[in-house]
């Protein structure tokens, strides 16, 4: 399984950039979105950021990977889902 992950850009240029989640930096590529200021959440896949983010969102990918790293260890995970379990299934407009 691949995953995209969320991550905050450090530093840049015309063609790559330095971003970081926690502890963790990598040099991605801009080639798919172009040049992002520092501060800039991106998300990304295989070394690629793939488009930008915005910090509600960001915030709500590193809640649902947190959340799967819990399950993986074998902690409660519902915390980090609770905009999913706190309402019920929701059919989207065009099939309501």
């Amino acid at each position: 399984m691949c995953l995209g992950v969320p991550m905050t850009v450090v530093e840049s240029d015309a063609f790559s950039a330095l971003c970081q989640r926690g502890d963790e930096q990598r040099r991605v590529s801009l080639l798919l979105i172009g040049p992002r200021e520092a501060g800039t959440k991106v998300l990304v896949h295989i070394d690629t950021a793939i488009r930008s983010l915005d910090e509600e969102e960001a915030a709500q990918l590193d809640r649902a990977l947190d959340g799967l790293a819990a399950a993986l260890r074998g902690e409660d995970f519902g915390a980090a889902f609770a905009d999913l379990t706190e309402r019920g299934p929701q059919l989207p407009d065009h099939l309501r």
